[in-house]
């Protein structure tokens, strides 16, 4: 049984536009509590998602999560798991779910077009045998699934895949190139120092301008 709830604000909002009736009937139609067969495909075939969190304060933010399809895991069927791989060295989702644990997660599909949406308490690991699962990872997510919620695709814009990532690690070595942005000049002195030198071994250092004239461009290389 979901624990999801509306809130008493959503409820004053369901009264104000006649939609009480149809928002009880939606917990029991498109509001489940774990993993279906049609979830279980949509999730497996997934390439991304969108994570939010939330900071001690109540205050929010999203990100983009990519890797190769199938990287998030479902070793039942109220959980899931995903891995941190190298970003920008922030640590900003990562560290509200360390304070928090509370996270949605909305996972798109363009072609289709259709989307999931997950919420659940998230707890970082370093536990290897998870870790372990994507070569490259720094460390692991498993979240415990409280509620997901099938959405209807109206809104969602029709596109059509190009090519994955090329930043994806591979998932046999966990090797991956250095993104464009590692080369910037003007960071090379607070890179780790696991990135450092690495600038001259693909092309040399360039110029934050130079780097987001790459980004404009549609560069792969930025």
């Amino acid at each position: 049984m979901t624990s999801f709830a509306y809130t008493e604000k959503a409820l004053e909002l369901q009264q104000r536009f006649d939609t009480t009736a149809l928002a009880a009937a939606e917990l029991q139609v498109i509001v489940h509590s774990s993993l279906s067969p049609a979830d279980r495909a949509f999730i497996g075939a997934a390439e991304m998602f969108w994570l939010a969190s939330v900071d001690p304060e109540g205050s929010p933010t999203v990100s983009f999560k990519g890797g190769a399809k199938g990287f998030v895991r479902m070793p039942d069927d109220t959980t899931l798991l995903f891995p941190c791989f190298d970003g920008n060295g922030m640590f900003f989702s990562m560290g509200n779910i360390a304070s928090t644990s509370h996270v949605g997660l909305l996972f798109m599909d363009f072609v289709t077009p259709s989307r999931l949406r997950v919420q659940g308490d998230a707890h970082l690991t370093d536990d290897p045998a998870i870790v372990g699962l994507w070569p490259g990872a720094q460390l692991a997510v498993k979240v415990d699934i409280t509620a997901l919620i099938t959405n209807c695709p109206r809104y969602i814009p029709r596109m059509q895949r190009l090519e994955g990532s090329r930043y994806v690690p591979d998932t046999a070595t966990g090797e991956q190139p250095i993104p464009g942005w590692k080369r910037i000049d003007a960071i090379q002195e607070v890179l780790p120092k696991r990135d450092q030198d690495k600038a001259d071994l693909v092309g040399g250092l360039i110029t934050m301008e130079e780097w987001g004239e790459m980004v404009a461009k549609g560069d792969p290389l930025a």
